[in-house]
């Protein structure tokens, strides 16, 4: 599932791309994705200007001049293609935004979904969201005191988006193993200097994903270089059994509360 990373690098990317065009059209293949009947979907987007496009945890908000702003979440097996009409995936789909002679093509969304709403209904809908990690607002006293309020598994915390927004499967176990603790710890267990580390790891590894393009294996679009440099780069996730590249024990796979988790023995504590 997409992550802040590879939704960070999507909102770039497309704000360099398509912010300030204007929707021609809308083709919708599966009804359930949107949250409105299609034809006025469509009626509502079409000569509407995208004038803004943000990312809120593993959201994207693409805002409208008419004051409506599409809501993106991915979900599992979701992403998104710009093309034309003949440069396009084969494969089907879910809905397709025409911007002129570029198509934005929304792939993958059983799960996913894009919901035209208001700005009340948007507020509505990311309140529980929890804090960006990378925000400036968001210091080591203030994770500190979130960590504070929780008792259970670290890693379970970290996937939790209403504690903190963003962080999923892959870069929990990235960001443990950059701060060399096991996500199976339980948090009252994490010493003072233990939950420093894990602040600063945290920034770091998701500063780099970021710049490396997260891991998403699809290119936004045919020249793009950026997407998914990041896969390359993780140092644990969906590598259980192979050999720790810190110390070269093998690392482990495990479940978590119905979750893969990956981590090293040896150089985790």
């Amino acid at each position: 599932m997409p992550e802040l990373p590879e939704m960070e690098t999507y909102r770039r990317l497309l704000h360099e791309q398509i912010c300030g065009a204007v929707i021609t059209s809308t083709a919708i293949q599966r009804e359930k994705t949107i949250n409105l009947p299609p034809a006025q979907f469509g009626q509502l987007l079409q000569n509407n200007r995208l004038t803004l496009i943000e990312r809120r945890g593993k959201h994207l908000l693409f805002h409208l001049q008419s004051g409506h702003v599409l809501l993106l979440h991915l979900m599992l097996g979701g992403f998104l293609y710009l093309g034309t009409a003949e440069d396009k995936l084969a494969r089907t789909a879910q809905v397709t935004v025409f911007l002129g002679e570029r198509v934005l093509y929304f792939h993958g969304l059983r799960l996913g979904y894009l919901h035209l709403l208001t700005p009340d209904q948007i507020d509505e809908k990311l309140a529980p969201l929890g804090p960006e990690p990378l925000n400036r607002e968001f210091t080591l006293t203030h994770f500190e005191k979130l960590l504070e309020e929780k008792r259970g598994v670290l890693k379970a915390a970290m996937v939790d988006q209403q504690w903190i927004a963003g962080i999923g499967n892959c870069y929990s176990d990235e960001i443990c193993f950059h701060a060399r603790i096991l996500p199976t710890r339980r948090i009252p267990e994490l010493t003072a200097p233990e939950r420093s580390t894990l602040y600063h790891s945290m920034q770091e590894v998701l500063a780099e994903a970021i710049r490396f393009g997260g891991y998403m294996e699809q290119p936004l679009y045919r020249t793009d270089e950026l997407t998914g440099g990041f896969d390359e780069r993780c140092q644990v996730y969906d590598r259980g059994g192979e050999p720790c590249l810190r110390c070269g024990q093998p690392l482990t796979k495990d479940e978590l509360s119905s979750r893969k988790v990956f981590f090293c023995t040896h150089c985790q504590h």
